[in-house]
């Protein structure tokens, strides 16, 4: 074979490994949004209880995925011998603000200032449009073995000595198997709402809403609404819960 042979064979080969390069990681011409993982988008509706999410369950509202994975660990629960109830899960934004008007009005009326009342509110509920409820993925769940308490969300239950606390101790160890985590833990060092031991999140969704959900602007959102007592909303405030209330929760699932 002549110089000029040889050359030009391995110029052949060098021509088909590029194209063949070129189909196995892609043309040079594409866009890095075309090549780019695409993520789950959710609206401003959808985030803040306005939305018409479809949404599953018998006695309790989820969306489907979340839905068949509470379905799974209540199941396995029932085999080691507790009886989960729902005593919460998806809530709009009227249904929300209902719960905000009625502790409002039931302060008001014990002569309680409009800022403490406020601060009193959201020891554990949430302003409407804020609620992590509006989405569909979390839950307020006891155990309804025994009967329904008349102050079932109450830490005192779930607590050594309580009658849930055995349940408790079920979930700590197995309520992850199922893609769920408690959202306001008993971290001392932990602000915003107190200690829920009740309430659950399916993190495979709820995260990254939660990452649309800090993208929002917080202040126009509750500013808009006109909540009763809303006039109390300064940027201090406003600021203040978002990073406590919003933010300051169980770090695996933000």
């Amino acid at each position: 074979m002549t110089q000029f042979n040889i050359m030009k064979f391995s110029y052949l080969i060098l021509l088909a490994f590029m194209l063949n390069a070129g189909c196995a990681f892609g043309s040079s011409d594409q866009t890095l949004e075309e090549t780019d993982t695409i993520l789950p988008t959710f609206t401003t509706a959808e985030l803040i209880g306005k939305g018409n999410p479809t949404m599953v369950g018998n006695g309790y509202k989820l969306l489907p995925e979340v839905a068949k994975q509470f379905e799974l660990m209540k199941a396995d629960a029932q085999k080691a011998g507790f009886k989960i109830q729902v005593i919460s899960s998806y809530r709009n934004y009227t249904y929300q603000n209902g719960i905000w008007e009625r502790k409002y009005k039931a302060n008001q009326a014990k002569k309680i200032a409009a800022k403490q009342n406020i601060e009193k509110i959201i020891e554990y509920s949430t302003i409407p449009g804020t609620s992590r409820h509006h989405w569909g993925t979390d839950l307020d769940i006891i155990d309804g073995t025994r009967g329904v308490p008349a102050d079932p969300l109450h830490e005192k239950h779930f607590n050594e000595g309580g009658s849930m606390h055995k349940f408790k101790l079920w979930l700590d160890e197995n309520a992850s198997k199922y893609g769920f985590y408690l959202v306001y833990t008993n971290d001392p060092m932990r602000k915003g709402f107190k200690y829920e031991p009740w309430h659950f999140t399916y993190k495979a969704i709820s995260e990254p809403m939660l990452e649309a959900y800090k993208k929002l602007d917080i202040k126009k959102v509750l500013q808009e609404n006109k909540l009763m007592g809303s006039e109390n909303f300064t940027d201090d405030f406003i600021e203040k819960y978002r990073k406590e209330n919003i933010l300051d929760i169980n770090p695996i699932i933000k």
